[in-house]
């Protein structure tokens, strides 16, 4: 896999405008080192931008889906920090999803991100797949301007049960498939909206009506190596 591991939650959110700077410190100096200090939470990055998405995304890469329902992370999500019981209420409509990593191409993080919400049309799921894995994203990750192309699938039975942090948002939209596409390229990534990931190139593909797309640019990203932790996920 070129992520980092086969589980991801990815998260889409919108937060009130004068909350936007402190929201990045908080994120980078408290919020993120706490969840890449949990065992199998391998690697963190936060995006903005959006579009027509949402203006943030904020995606962690697991060691494995079991993550979600460690004792460590259930703790930290119960018991959040004074500090993030300040911010988690200043989320807005926010999808939150946990993921199993359905198929990747190419590697790395690139400086643009294209992520597609998407789900198949009833009896379309194989071919929608196939077509994704086996000739998309190959070919994407192989483009000019582009790096890497991944196919995440919704999990939500792994999903805990309401937790505090979810109490505070107002609770959590799911998104079910997620489509994410890495570029060096910022054109190249947002050109993609308007050509094979476009409206009518997917739902031709299988996709359900109503994909959501955002382009976004990279804003911070932290690994548990960069904090000089191992991880106890694989133990």
């Amino acid at each position: 896999m070129a992520l980092l591991g086969d589980a991801a939650i990815t998260m889409w959110a919108d937060f009130v405008p004068g909350i936007v700077p402190e929201l990045g410190d908080w994120h980078t100096h408290e919020h993120m080192p706490e969840r890449l200090g949990i065992p199998g939470f391998l690697r963190g990055t936060r995006w903005s931008g959006g579009g027509a998405g949402a203006s943030h995304f904020i995606m962690y890469e697991l060691a494995s889906l079991e993550v979600f329902a460690s004792a460590a992370y259930l703790e930290r999500l119960n018991n959040p920090t004074p500090w993030s019981r300040k911010m988690t209420p200043h989320h807005r409509s926010m999808v939150r999803s946990p993921c199993r990593v359905a198929g990747s191409a190419g590697a790395g993080v690139g400086a643009a991100l294209l992520t597609l919400r998407l789900s198949p049309r009833p009896g379309e799921a194989d071919r929608l797949r196939d077509g994704l894995l086996r000739e998309l994203l190959p070919e994407l990750a192989r483009r000019p301007g582009l790096a890497a192309a991944h196919l995440l699938v919704s999990e939500p039975k792994v999903m805990p049960p309401q937790t505090e942090e979810q109490r505070m948002r107002g609770g959590d939209a799911i998104a079910d498939w997620v489509l994410l596409v890495h570029g060096y390229d910022a054109e190249a990534v947002a050109q993609l909206s308007r050509g094979e990931l476009g409206a009518a190139a997917i739902v031709e593909r299988g996709a359900a009506p109503g994909a959501m797309v955002g382009v976004y640019r990279l804003d911070f990203a932290l690994t548990k190596a960069d904090l000089g932790t191992p991880d106890g996920g694989r133990d």
